[in-house]
């Protein structure tokens, strides 16, 4: 077992315990904090082995740029995966309202879609002036029949069970919207 928690300030040293604990090289040294570590460690030694009804909860931050800060734990989020037969269901978290915090996050966002991360977001003006005016407090949850569908068929991705292939971005295309 290894407790990132209390290594939530020692990167090196989480490091070597995930790489003592079998998870490859190139994966562990990519992380730039040990929230993204955690994220690396628990898709590589833990996420196939939940084959029961499972709540993973508490995300690090630096993987929920949406969600609100957790209430007494600094780091980590108000944000649980449920996960059956080694596959993510459900993906639900308390919305983050804090206009600046947000502002924060996606920032850091950018920065990693700028170093080239695919499933990192760009600064969103609209949704930060909303926040800005006030949002109420708010939670999201993601389940849906695509979800179970990639349980039924044991697709390893969602995008594998999109019913709308042509709403996925490919390479080189671009919304009609930017040309706005």
């Amino acid at each position: 077992d290894i407790d990132f928690y209390s290594m939530r300030d020692d990167l090196d040293g989480a490091m070597a315990k995930a790489k003592d604990a079998g998870v490859p090289s190139g994966d562990v040294d990519d992380c730039k904090s040990v929230g993204e570590l955690l994220n690396v460690v628990f898709e590589a030694k833990a996420e196939a082995t939940l084959m029961q009804p499972t709540f993973v909860t508490e995300h690090p931050v630096e993987i929920s740029p949406l969600a609100k800060p957790h209430r007494d734990k600094p780091g980590l989020t108000e944000r649980f995966e449920l996960f059956v037969y080694g596959r993510e269901l459900a993906n639900a978290f308390s919305e983050l309202t804090d206009p600046i915090d947000q502002r924060q996050r996606f920032e850091k966002q950018a920065e990693k879609k700028a170093a080239g991360d695919e499933e990192a977001a760009d600064v969103d003006e609209d949704f930060l002036m909303a926040l800005e005016y006030g949002m109420p407090p708010t939670a999201g949850l993601g389940i849906g029949v695509d979800r179970l569908v990639m349980l039924l068929t044991d697709a390893g991705s969602i995008r594998d069970v999109i019913a709308f292939p042509l709403m996925r971005k490919d390479e080189g295309q671009h919304s009609l919207l930017e040309d706005q």
